[in-house]
C-alpha cells in the first residue's frame, strides 16, 4: 500500500549516535559528515540581519544571488552559466530528486561507492537504477569500459549518470584526463550527466575542473553552501544548467520547484550573496579548512593502512573510504560476514561510529565503510593546529580501530 522508503543512513546514523550520547556513553562520530566550521562572520551577520525578510522569492532563486553565483564559480573552476541558468533551491538535494522527476522514465547510472541518496532518489522517481562498478585497485573512479559495460542493461532511451567528485564516500577525485575520458563517451550515447560538485571547493590542492568544461552540452552542476561554507542546515543549494538547455526540460524542473518546495528560504538567500560576493575574497577562509581536513584525512589513511585496512588518501572533503577486505578471515571468526556487522560490532567493542558499505551500494558481505574525520571542534587559532591539542577525539577513534583490528588478528 505505502511506499517503503528507508530513512537514509547518514541521518539515521546521526540519530543512533545522540540516542548513545543520552546513555552516557562515549561514541567517537565518524559516520555523520557534517563541517565542524562555521560560515565567515560577515554571512552569519547578513543572516541574523535578515530574519525579518518573510516573503517568498521566485522559485528559480534571487536574481542578484543567481549573479553572484554565476561569477563566483567562473573565477573557481571555470564554470559558465548564465544566471538564468541557475536554480537555487532549499538544498541541492531535493534539485538532484527534482531533475530525476523531470524525465517520464530513465536509466540511471551510479558509480559505486556512491552517495546513499542517489539510489532511493532514482527509484522513487520510478527510473531503472544501473549501478556501475568499481574497484579498490582502481582508486574507486569509473572509466569507459565500466560505463560501457552498465549501459548494456539500459532500458529507457534516456540515460542520466551521475558523477560525484570529490567524492562521498571516498574524498576521491577525478583527473583531467579521467574526465575528458568519461565525456567522450557520455556525448557518444546522449548521456545527460548530474556532476554533484558540492564538495569541489574543499579539494586539497585546489585543482578542481568542472566536469562541465569538458561536457558542456549535457552537464548539470550542483552546488551549494553546506560543506565549503558549513551551512549544511541553512539548506542553500544551486543547479547550474547548460547553455541551450531544452524549453521543455527547464520549464519541468521550475514547475517541480513550484509544486514542491517553492523557494530557498529569503533570510538564508541573502546570506548566500554575502558568502558569493567573491570567490577570491574567501580564499583565507578556504585555505584553512582544506588545510586542516588534509592533515586530518592523510594522518587518518596513514594509520589505517599501516594495519591493512585499505584506504585512498583523501584528496578533498572530510572522507575516507575502508576496505578491511584483508581481515576477512579475522572478522568472519568472530562472525562478522557484512558490512553491518562490521561496523555494529566495533560500535558496540569500541564507541566508534562508522557507516556500512551497503549505505553507498554495495552488495551486504562486503567489508568496507565510510569515515568522516569531522568529529573535532573548530579550531580557535587555525594558524597553528595542531592533531593532537585540536583533534583528540580523531586520534583516539583511530587508535581504536587499529587497536580492535589488532586484537582480532591476535585472538584468531
Amino acid at each position: 500500500m505505502f511506499r517503503k522508503v528507508e530513512e537514509s543512513q547518514t541521518l539515521l546514523i546521526n540519530t543512533q549516535a545522540k540516542a548513545l550520547e543520552a546513555q552516557n556513553k562515549e561514541i567517537i562520530k565518524f559516520g555523520f559528515g557534517q563541517s565542524p566550521f562555521l560560515p565567515p562572520p560577515k554571512v552569519i551577520r547578513a543572516l541574523k540581519e535578515s530574519a525579518h525578510r518573510k516573503e517568498y522569492s521566485s522559485v528559480q532563486g534571487d536574481l542578484d544571488l543567481r549573479k553572484l553565483m554565476s561569477a563566483f564559480h567562473l573565477a573557481h573552476n571555470g564554470l559558465k552559466v548564465d544566471p538564468d541558468n541557475i536554480l537555487v533551491a532549499p538544498g541541492s538535494k531535493i534539485l538532484l530528486y527534482t531533475i530525476m522527476l523531470a524525465f517520464e522514465k530513465a536509466d540511471v547510472l551510479i558509480p559505486l561507492p556512491s552517495w546513499v541518496s542517489y539510489a532511493p532518489q532514482a527509484i522513487l522517481a520510478g527510473h531503472h537504477l544501473i549501478k556501475v562498478n568499481t574497484y579498490f585497485e582502481e582508486r574507486w573512479r569509473i572509466n569507459p569500459k565500466a560505463i560501457e559495460e552498465a549501459i548494456k542493461n539500459k532500458k529507457y532511451q534516456a540515460t542520466i549518470l551521475i558523477l560525484n567528485y570529490p567524492g562521498n564516500p571516498d574524498g576521491l577525485t577525478y583527473s583531467p584526463s579521467e574526465l575528458q575520458e568519461i565525456a567522450v563517451i557520455a556525448r557518444a550515447h546522449n548521456i545527460l550527466v548530474i556532476s554533484d560538485e558540492i564538495y569541489g571547493l574543499l579539494t586539497f590542492d585546489k585543482s578542481h575542473t568542472s566536469f562541465s568544461n569538458y561536457y558542456p552540452e549535457r552537464t548539470i552542476t550542483t552546488t551549494g553552501l553546506s560543506k565549503w561554507c558549513g551551512a549544511g542546515g541553512w539548506r542553500l543549494g544551486a543547479a547550474f544548467l547548460y547553455d541551450g538547455i531544452e524549453i521543455e526540460f527547464k520549464q519541468a524542473l521550475i514547475g517541480i520547484g513550484s509544486e514542491t518546495y517553492s523557494c530557498a528560504p529569503t533570510p538564508v538567500q541573502i546570506a548566500a550573496k554575502e558568502a558569493y560576493t567573491s570567490y577570491y575574497g574567501i580564499q583565507d577562509y578556504l585555505n584553512e579548512q582544506t588545510g586542516i581536513l588534509q592533515k586530518i584525512g592523510l594522518y587518518c589513511a596513514e594509520k589505517l593502512n599501516a594495519v591493512h585496512i585499505g584506504v585512498h588518501p583523501p584528496q578533498g572533503g572530510f572522507y575516507i573510504f575502508l576496505d578491511f577486505s584483508k581481515h576477512r578471515a579475522a572478522l568472519s571468526r568472530k562472525g562478522i560476514t557484512s558490512s553491518n556487522d562490521l561496523c555494529e560490532g566495533l560500535l558496540k567493542e569500541t564507541g566508534v561510529m562508522i557507516l556500512p558499505s551497503s549505505a553507498f551500494g554495495f552488495s551486504k558481505d562486503f567489508l568496507g565503510a565510510r569515515l568522516a574525520f569531522v568529529d573535532f571542534d573548530e579550531p580557535d587559532n587555525k594558524e597553528e593546529f595542531m592533531l593532537t591539542k585540536d583533534c583528540p577525539r580523531i586520534i583516539k577513534g583511530i587508535n581504536l580501530i587499529v587497536n580492535w583490528i589488532g586484537t582480532l588478528n591476535i585472538l584468531s
